[in-house]
């Protein structure tokens, strides 16, 4: 029983991705200045114009540039994989569905929002970006698509991860990239912490303070996030949108939807085109489930609460789900969801009760990751393999009823620069 891959034409790549803020029936609270707590944008100069305007869009549907759908033709669509040898393993009448978003050059869906950012900064006429990175893959897609777009670009990794994956630092530096493990020598933030702490493994808030001075320090530099905010979500609403024009050529809809979450945009960015259905009335019975790690449970155990979006206070206040901005999450080998907080979005959503949030703990991860790859052939990112455990447990909870429920989840990435 192999497993079947549904694919679409280059014509299928989405011509707009969805933005879900235009149909929430309750807006979400505004952001707030970092040093007044003013309700305003985001302090300049972090992000291009562009950027910031699709930050804070109402916009239903935003046109997606001809030069990023040029480029999303080298990947996209993504396939969409029905699992069913993996269906076989586990006994489970549940149909099982993957989109797979390792097939892009830089092995995750980052790069979706990676080159829609690096065009944008481009025509703003920035020549060069800053960033951090937790477990790699979003300097790895930010390196590829500054590449492209011939942009100096400058990476501050978290600590446990530059030393657990130096494949991925390897990778970015291929395409040009600088990259240093964060806390670093080079920003006053970085500085301050390794005085206090010389061990300290790191964190993306950690990293994201470290950016954000850099981007305020230098007049030719922008900043870039590859996760939390809503825009970056928007970029990756073209994984639910295909994925949705992929089931209806089977006939098929998900009564379960899931993803990963760290900062939750690959879990968005599969999950709100199917919200839309929900929030519409068409689909209003489709169970979405955010996945977390036990270590790092913002939305499960943290507080939803007004919080700095990173250590030293630089970057906007957000209500968000959060463990606070000071929280240290240990140093758990899915280095992508190791953030303190939840992305304000996909927090307002789940507390307007449209989608739910699972945590669960590593080891049992690990067996799911296995278990998928001896059936499927494809070793997933321990990041994605949270979002797998989960839909295991579904589809074995469908054997226990009898129920064949149709089960999505987002494959966000490959686990080939995770060895170690």
């Amino acid at each position: 029983m192999d497993s079947i891959k549904i694919n679409l034409s280059e014509e299928d790549i989405p011509k707009s991705w969805y933005n879900i803020a235009a149909d929430l029936p309750k807006p979400m609270p505004p952001m707030r200045h970092p040093v007044t707590l003013e309700v305003s944008q985001l302090p300049p100069p972090l992000f291009c114009d562009e950027i910031n305007r699709q930050e804070f869009s109402l916009e239903r549907y935003i046109e997606i540039p001809q030069e990023v759908r040029e480029i999303y033709k080298q990947w996209r669509p993504a396939p969409l994989f029905r699992a069913k040898r993996l269906e076989k393993a586990l006994g489970t009448p549940a149909k099982i569905y993957y989109k797979y978003e390792g097939v892009s050059p830089a092995g995750s869906h980052k790069l979706n929002t990676a080159v829609a950012q690096a065009y944008y900064n481009k025509v703003a006429g920035v020549k060069r970006i800053a960033t951090e990175t937790g477990a790699g893959q979003w300097g790895s897609a930010l390196s590829i698509a500054c590449s492209f777009f011939d942009i100096e670009l400058k990476v501050y990794m978290v600590k446990c991860s530059y030393q657990q994956k130096p494949y991925r630092r390897i990778m970015m530096e291929s395409f040009g990239a600088k990259c240093v493990s964060s806390p670093s020598p080079d920003t006053e933030a970085g500085r301050n912490i390794l005085a206090a702490d010389p061990e300290c493994p790191g964190s993306l808030g950690i990293a994201i303070s470290e950016a954000c001075e850099d981007a305020f320090a230098h007049d030719d530099t922008r900043y870039a996030l590859g996760s939390v905010l809503n825009h970056v979500i928007l970029h990756q609403t073209v994984i639910g949108m295909e994925t949705k024009k992929q089931m209806e050529s089977v006939n098929d809809y998900p009564d379960i939807v899931i993803g990963c979450v760290g900062g939750g945009t690959n879990f968005g960015g599969i999950a709100f085109p199917f919200v839309q259905d929900k929030l519409n009335g068409t689909k209003p019975n489709t169970e979405v489930i955010a996945v977390e790690p036990d270590a790092c449970p913002s939305m499960t155990k943290g507080k939803y609460t007004w919080d700095f979006g990173d250590v030293a206070g630089m970057a906007p206040v957000a209500k968000m789900h959060t463990l606070g901005h000071q929280f240290m999450p240990p140093a758990v080998h899915a280095g992508g969801l190791r953030y303190h907080g939840m992305s304000p979005l996909v927090s307002h959503v789940h507390e307007l009760g449209l989608i739910k949030a699972r945590s669960v703990k590593q080891t049992e991860v690990f067996k799911g990751a296995l278990e998928f790859a001896r059936a499927e052939g494809i070793i997933p990112a321990p990041e994605s393999a949270h979002a797998i455990r989960v839909a295991l447990d579904e589809a074995l909870k469908c054997k226990q009823t009898g129920e064949a429920k149709s089960i999505v989840f987002c494959l966000s990435g490959h686990g080939y620069f995770d060895m170690t």
